[in-house]
């Protein structure tokens, strides 16, 4: 099990991947599109990511994106969410 600063750092990337793609997972789980148990799966999918760093930097450019890089471990989750 991944540490808490672990968790952290990749619930952040989770919640900043999900808004670079224009979705509010706080909005999508009071809709009723995903459960919270999805998105703690989706956090620990995340933490077996090999690449935090370029995802970090794709997080960091200032447009928002129409889908997650190739290698993003909650892309198809993802994906559905997309307004």
């Amino acid at each position: 099990m991944p540490d808490r600063e672990t968790l952290r750092h990749h619930a952040g990337l989770v919640d900043r991947m999900a808004g670079k793609l224009g979705v509010d997972l706080q909005e999508s789980a009071i809709a009723g599109h995903i459960s919270v148990d999805q998105i703690t799966d989706a956090v620990l999918r995340c933490t077996d990511c090999p690449n935090p760093g370029h995802c970090q930097s794709f997080l960091n450019q200032p447009v928002l994106a129409t889908q997650t890089p190739e290698y993003c471990r909650n892309q198809d989750l993802l994906s559905k969410l997309i307004p």
